[in-house]
Parts: C-alpha cells; structure tokens; sequence
C-alpha cells in the first residue's frame, strides 16, 4: 500500500490570536524602519549593527537618538495595533534642505472582520537634526476590509512571506534612484478617528510625492491581518 503523504505539522498549524498577530505586524514595521534607513542611505551604514531575524542578517540602527525616536514610535504603535486602531503605515524619505519628500514607503493594513472606519494620519512631533522627523493629518477611510481571511498558515509560512518582502526592499535600490543630498525620514501612522493620541503626536499632510513613480511590493498575511507594501518616488531631473 502507498503511505500518505505526511500533514502539515500540526504543532506549529496555530491560528495567531488577534493580539499576537498584531504585534507579529507591529515587529515587522520596527524591522522595516530599520531596514529602509539603512539600504536607502538615510544614515551612514557603519551606523548600524547585524541582527538574526525571519532567517536573514537583518541590519538595525545603533545610533542612540534614532533608537529612542523608533522606540517612541514603536510603543505608541503597537497599542494602536492591539486596538486595532491602524489602517496605514508610512514612512516618508525627506530632503533635509527643501523639506521635500523624496520617496514614500506605505504599508496597508486590512484587519480582518473589523468595521471600516474614517482615520487620520499621526506622527510624533518634529524633532531637530540628527533625530528623524515625525507629523499627522486627516486621512481617507481605511481600505475596505476582506470578506474573509486567509487560510490558516504556520509561522514558517509567514516569517517567510515577511523574508521576501525585506528581500525585495534590500533589491529595490536597483531600481530606485540615488538619494541626492541629506536626507532625513518622517513615519505618519493612520489610525482611526477616535484613537486615544498622545499630546507629543500632531496632525500632518501626506506627504505624497507628485508625479511620482509608484511600484507594488510583496505582501504577507495572518488569520487576523493583511500587510500590502508600497513604495512611490521622484525620478531625478
């Protein structure tokens, strides 16, 4: 007789809770700010130190101030996720001397099975130089929500979906023009309307590039999430 194949393991065939899954997603934009900073030029590449994750060398900031700045965005960010209060994360590439954006990355959130609401974008307030930039403004409705989630994956399966897409970010820079100038970074986080918004968070434009390129990325998804990337950018003149 033939045997038949062997099931998925089903240890690890676990549907993440909303909580879990929301921090898996709130983990995974910490490591992109990261990431885009780095292969993006933002700040100097011998500022930054290798860390082990999703199976990769993943490079993050060891820069003291930019730390602290993320980490401030980073503790306000997964409350709202866990509130399922966040419909968009951007982080915006800007010109230091113009103040103009120069390249946009955005992540869409789809919550599965939450009501669609009208949100507005945050950002922490400004900060002077070296310290990256933060703002916040009114913001579209949040993307419609699916009308049912994905299959159920294991964590092998996602922490691969997640690798690919800081894979495609890391082979991205052959297609993206070069940085001109210096350049800081500002991260607008829409959430909705009625989110609890600490004082040191304002309202901000969306900073959108005009007639900018736009090019789709790789996504990834959970039982309770799904996460689209984008980035969009100003061709050199």
């Amino acid at each position: 007789m033939a045997s038949a194949p062997p099931d998925k393991d089903k240890s690890k065939v676990h549907k993440l809770s909303l909580k879990g899954s929301a921090k898996l997603v709130a983990e995974f934009f910490q490591y992109s700010i990261h990431t885009i900073l780095f292969q993006r030029g933002v700040y100097p590449a011998e500022d930054f130190s290798a860390v082990k994750k999703y199976g990769l060398n993943m490079l993050v900031s060891s820069d003291d101030q930019v730390r602290a700045y993320i980490k401030k965005i980073m503790g306000q960010l997964d409350r709202w996720m866990v509130g399922g209060k966040i419909s968009k994360l951007v982080i915006v590439i800007t010109n230091k001397d113009t103040g103009e954006p120069v390249e946009r990355w955005q992540f869409d959130v789809q919550i599965f099975a939450k009501p669609s609401k009208s949100s507005r974008s945050k950002q922490p307030t400004p900060k002077p130089s070296p310290n990256p930039q933060a703002d916040s403004e009114n913001a579209e409705p949040s993307p419609a929500t699916p009308a049912s989630p994905p299959a159920e994956k294991t964590e092998s399966e996602i922490q691969a979906e997640i690798a690919a897409i800081f894979r495609q970010i890391t082979a991205s820079v052959t297609f993206l023009p070069q940085l001109a100038g210096d350049c800081t970074f500002n991260v607008l986080v829409y959430a909705d309307a009625d989110s609890e918004v600490p004082v040191e968070w304002g309202d901000s434009d969306a900073k959108e590039i005009a007639d900018g390129e736009r090019v789709q990325l790789r996504g990834f998804s959970t039982a309770s999430h799904r996460v689209d990337t984008l980035v969009s950018y100003r061709l050199q003149d």
